[in-house]
This record gives C-alpha cells, structure tokens and sequence, in this order.
C-alpha cells in the first residue's frame, strides 16, 4: 500500500543530507567535546560549527544557542531558569502565558504556579490570536516573563510576537517564545522579534528526535535544570549528544537554503491546494484559525458529524497519515484543548483534523489526498446517526 505522510507537525523524518552528517559521529569521530586531546577537540570543532549553523537559522550569536534533549527541555530550561517562586521572605514572580500553547509549557507552568510562581493564562480570540491588549492588561508589577508560541502545533497559526514582546519588556518582563513549529518554516531572527528565550527542536525540522536548543540573549542568566559538569557555559549539563548535534547542525543548514530558494511558498501552493479541494469537495468542512497568518505547512479543519479519530482512523487504513491534534496527546479522548480555548465547541473540536505537510510533499500525493478523502468522509458520515438526522431536517 502507498503511504502518504501529513503529520509533519508530529515529526518529521531525517533528511538524508542530516543523516550522512551525523554517521560518522557514531563510529569513527566520536570523541567527547570536553576532551582535551586530538579526538575530543574534533568532536568540539563540530558542536561548534553546529552552534554556528543553528544561530544562522536564528540570526543570533553561537554564544547564544544552548543544546538540549529537544523543545520539551527548551521550554523548560526558559521557565524554571527565569523564574524564582514565592518565599517566606519574598513575593513570587509572575507568569503570562496562553491557552494554547503546547503541554510542555501549560504543564511546566502548572508545576511552576504549584511551587509559588502567580500565573496568568491569555484566552485567544475565536481565529487562536492572542491580543497584544490581553497582554497589556495582565501584566503586573512582579511580572518577569512572559512565554507566547510562535506559531501553534494544531492550526498553524502565528502569533504577532513582535508586539508582544515589546509590551512585556516596557513592563519590566523577559518574553520567551516556543518556535518549535516555526523553525524552518518561517523567516525568524531573534534579534528582531524582540524575544529573550526561543525554543526549537531538531525532529520537527528534519532532524533526528532527541535534539533541540534554545536561544539565550547575551547577558540573561538562567539557573540550570541539570547540575553536573560545565557544559554549555554552565547553562546545561551532561556530556553533548554529538550525533544529534551535528544532525540539527546540518538540518539548520538545510533549511536556511529551503527559506531562501522558495521552499515555503512552493509548500504553501500544496497546502492551499489541498484546503481548497478538501473544502470545494466535502460538504460542511470549514477552517479552523481562518482569517489569521499561518504557517505555509498546517491546515486544521472541521469535518461535521464526525468523530475526528474515526477519520483518522480510516484514513490511516488507506495509508494516509494525519492526527487529530498534538501527537504528545495522542490516545486522549477529551477534545484539543487549543480549539477549545479559541471557543470551538467541545463537538467540533472532535470533529477536526490537523494536515500537516513536509518538504517531501508532492503534489501528486495532494492529488491522492484529494482523491481518497471524500469517499471516507461520506462512508464514515453514512454511518453517523447525528449526520443522517441533519440530512434529513
């Protein structure tokens, strides 16, 4: 059976280019990037070129870019090392963040607002966009940072970070950004967005799982998640994972030349493409996060009367492979919590599906797509008591 891969936003594979980078760091360049001799100040020779590479993806310094296990323990290391919890001598800090960002930040900062920290969480508007005036009117005196996503897992939309960050820095507030699913994607420079703290993470731009790094601005001390030995200029112990390294190294440079040879626009044709038939072909789909600015890669859309793991189900049977949300969520039945917070009802949020297109999208597998996707949605509609009763009315 041909396999159709959409779920790009869940992972994506390793580019050949990265692979061929990372093998000899397994067997025959292996040396540890601490050691002193010839084989230890190779393998530093090539964290560093990788340090280089990621911090030409971000338009910032190799002093900034801190290596670590993926986005997971970038958003962490921005949270817990920025913010210092309440004591019996001192009030805690406070942070904003929203709705819809990723578990790895809500969960972080659930655990955090437990130990002491105050917590604000943003509710978007009904097209997912965070509005620079919530901000403005959440921010208080002990606010120190403020965690907004660049661009969302589910619907791909993107948040004017721009702005955001200047409100939180005129009130005093560092502002991280969670750009896992922007890397690669879009054009980001560090420096110009304002941003303090920015994660990415090497498996959802070509790289292999296990990797990422988060952008530190020159001057800013975070405490540490790990203690052990001076790695990362103290900012993130353990000896480097050199294989992964390399591998994000050479996925950054793979995807500085994709952003300046039209890879995004091309991209956005097959997503567009796919939108419109999906949309032109299946009666009563409709776009979540329409009329906001999207990453070129992500399409969420509502299909009515169905059950969201049904289709993803049956497609799945046709070899097509989409989601239903965020892959970390995968087998939880309850319905995403990013719609819901844009006020989709708990119906239509199970009945919505994220397409996820990668690079290695053709469009003769849009063409597939299109072909395959009506006739399951009729069958599983068939099936679909809510559905025959609104036929019917």
């Amino acid at each position: 059976m041909r396999r159709i891969y959409l779920d790009a936003n869940a992972t994506t594979q390793v580019l050949p280019e990265v692979l061929e980078a990372m093998l000899p760091f397994y067997t025959q360049r292996f040396g540890n990037a601490s050691s002193i001799h010839q084989p230890g100040q190779q393998a530093r020779a090539a964290v560093e070129h990788a340090r280089a590479s990621v911090a030409a993806l971000l338009h910032c310094r190799p002093a900034e870019v801190v290596f670590t296990s993926g986005g997971t323990e970038s958003d962490n290391l921005a949270l817990f090392g920025a913010l210092q919890p309440a004591s019996e001598i001192a009030r805690g800090d406070h942070l904003i963040t929203s709705a819809v960002e990723h578990h790895a930040i809500l969960n972080a900062a659930e655990e955090l607002e437990r130990r002491g920290v105050e917590l604000t969480v943003l509710r978007p508007d009904r097209a997912g966009i965070i509005s620079p005036e919530s901000l403005r009117s959440a921010m208080r005196q002990n606010t120190r940072l403020v965690s907004i996503m660049l661009a969302n897992n589910e619907t791909g939309v993107i948040q004017p970070i721009k702005e955001l960050a200047a409100i939180a820095h005129e009130g005093g507030a560092l502002f991280h950004t969670d750009a896992v699913q922007a890397a690669g994607k879009l054009e980001i420079n560090a420096k110009d967005l304002g941003v303090d703290l920015l994660s990415i993470s090497g498996h959802k731009m070509y790289a292999p799982q296990g990797t990422g790094a988060l952008y530190v601005r020159r001057g800013l001390h975070l405490r540490p998640l790990l203690y052990g030995g001076s790695h990362e200029r103290q900012r993130r112990a353990g000896t480097e994972n050199l294989p992964g390294i390399v591998g994000l190294g050479r996925a950054a440079e793979l995807a500085q030349e994709y952003l300046q040879t039209g890879g995004p626009q091309q991209l956005a044709r097959l997503r567009d493409r796919l939108e419109a038939g999906i949309l032109s072909e299946v009666p009563q789909t409709e776009i979540n996060g329409e009329g906001a600015d999207r990453v070129v890669n992500t399409t969420n859309l509502y299909f009515a009367h169905l059950e969201a793991e049904a289709l993803v189900i049956a497609l799945d049977l046709k070899g097509i492979a989409v989601s239903g949300g965020s892959a970390c969520q995968s087998g939880a039945t309850d319905p995403s919590h990013v719609l819901l917070a844009m006020g989709l009802s708990p119906e239509r949020s199970r009945a919505s599906i994220r397409f996820s297109l990668s690079r290695t999208t053709t469009e003769d597998e849009i063409d597939a797509v299109l072909a395959i996707i009506p006739e399951v949605v009729s069958r599983l509609r068939a099936l679909s008591p809510a559905w025959k009763s609104a036929v019917a009315v």
